[in-house]
């Protein structure tokens, strides 16, 4: 029992180690100052929207090419929040479904400057409206 034991051991030392996934290298980017942006509201009326956004960059190389792009990704998401009825964005599920929009711009933005979408997800951190 003994032998059998020693030997099992040493064959397990001998196998092929186990390699582990690489861990994630995402670094975050926040837009300063936090983005305030108007909606139309009913009756014509002007709604605002204070929020902010942060996102999730795939590789921590590409945080300043993501930075050098801020202006363009920031007016990105002005234009769609302004765009949106006041019923959008005082609804969560309305949030949510802006928020992928915004997402879905910024990858294309970033794909067609860079070639890569180097985003993992766009997050709205804060909301606040009126």
């Amino acid at each position: 029992m003994k032998k059998t034991l020693l030997l099992l051991t040493a064959l397990l030392s001998l196998s092929l180690p186990v390699s582990s996934p690489k861990a994630a290298d995402y670094a975050y980017f926040g837009f300063e100052p936090a983005i305030i942006t108007n909606y139309v509201a009913v009756k014509k009326k002007l709604g605002y929207v204070r929020l902010t956004v942060e996102l999730m960059i795939e590789d921590s190389s590409n945080y300043d090419v993501v930075e050098h792009h801020a202006p363009l990704l920031r007016d990105a998401i002005i234009t769609i929040i302004g765009q949106q009825p006041e019923a959008k964005i005082k609804s969560i599920n309305g949030r949510h479904e802006i928020q992928r929009l915004c997402e879905a711009k910024v990858k294309n933005l970033l794909t067609k400057e860079t070639g890569k979408p180097l985003i993992k997800k766009l997050l709205f951190t804060q909301w606040l409206d009126n």
